[in-house]
């Protein structure tokens, strides 16, 4: 599993985002002089206003902000966002049986215990520890 150029620079955006929280909207170019390029970034950036993370403001003053506090935001929101539900096999979250083992694959609850485990991880992760550097009381870097 590897996550994805799109995950990562969703990540850095609303990082960037959470650092100028309460500074009003954030234009683009300020954004993407995190070393992103502009039309990807925006694309970046509508997926994430179509999850609820940013807003947008039009006009002169307009940019991107976060829609609600760095602190509710998790970095699973964010990796959701931009890659989809995260699942380290398919067969974890569909409905019916992908795999010819079906309801007998003994390795199909080690794949959800994992998936579990790494999302519980993700859930507990939000912006404002990124921005604090405080990950389960331990700097990180």
């Amino acid at each position: 599993m590897k996550l994805s150029t799109k995950g990562k620079y969703g990540l850095y955006a609303m990082v960037y985002l959470a650092q100028h929280e309460g500074e009003g909207p954030q234009s683009l170019k300020a954004i993407a002089e995190l070393g992103l390029p502009d039309p990807y970034l925006e694309q970046l950036l509508g997926s994430l206003r179509r999850a609820g993370l940013v807003k947008t403001v039009r006009g002169a003053q307009g940019g991107y902000q976060l829609s609600r506090a760095a602190g509710e935001i998790t970095v699973r929101h964010i990796i959701e966002a931009m890659e989809g539900p995260l699942s380290l096999s398919e067969c974890v979250v569909e409905k019916e049986h992908i795999c010819p083992r079906g309801a007998d694959c003994k390795a199909k609850g080690v794949w959800g215990y994992l998936t579990d485990q790494i999302n519980g991880l993700l859930d507990s992760i939000t912006l404002t520890d990124m921005l604090n550097q405080d990950i389960k009381g331990e700097i990180f870097t």
